[in-house]
């Protein structure tokens, strides 16, 4: 990761927690950290996941607090929660907007930019007259990963 790279997810985190402090939530230091890691992670981590990957740095956290604290931030509108069908709910942290395409085989997310998406959106409100307040694509297909293992 580059110099740059870091000190733009340092900013963000920054910001991210100024905006909570606003709004009079409180920033614990698991709440911390939990966010930190969203924001550097680019895996879409089920909450298990991520409850391993901080043990050893946050010997108190809990699993129950990953969650809750995962919930206060789709609450926000700082993370997205993924329910793909048939599996775990995985979580990402919504830096912009994005889509996803979903492994049929190892259930693997990689994200991607759709950006006549916000057209489809403005078409729907015209057509409709309802406001929009989002929309999820999620595409469906076999990773390069599984194509080399499956063919």
């Amino acid at each position: 990761m580059t110099k740059h790279h870091l000190h733009s997810h340092e900013h963000l985190l920054e910001e991210v927690i100024q905006d909570l402090k606003e709004k009079n939530i409180r920033i614990t230091p698991q709440r911390k950290a939990i966010l930190h890691y969203m924001i550097e992670s680019h895996q879409h981590p089920t909450v298990e996941e991520i409850y391993h990957d901080l043990l050893p740095e946050q010997a108190g956290i809990s699993l129950a607090t990953v969650y809750n604290n995962l919930k206060v931030f789709v609450n926000e509108g700082l993370i997205k929660e993924l329910k793909i069908s048939g599996t775990t709910s995985r979580y990402d942290f919504i830096a912009h907007a994005h889509h996803h395409v979903v492994c049929e085989n190892c259930g693997r997310i990689a994200d991607f930019d759709f950006p006549t998406l916000d057209q489809i959106e403005r078409s729907a409100s015209e057509q409709t007259g309802y406001v929009i307040y989002h929309s999820n694509l999620e595409v469906h297909g076999l990773c390069p990963e599984c194509q080399k293992t499956l063919h």
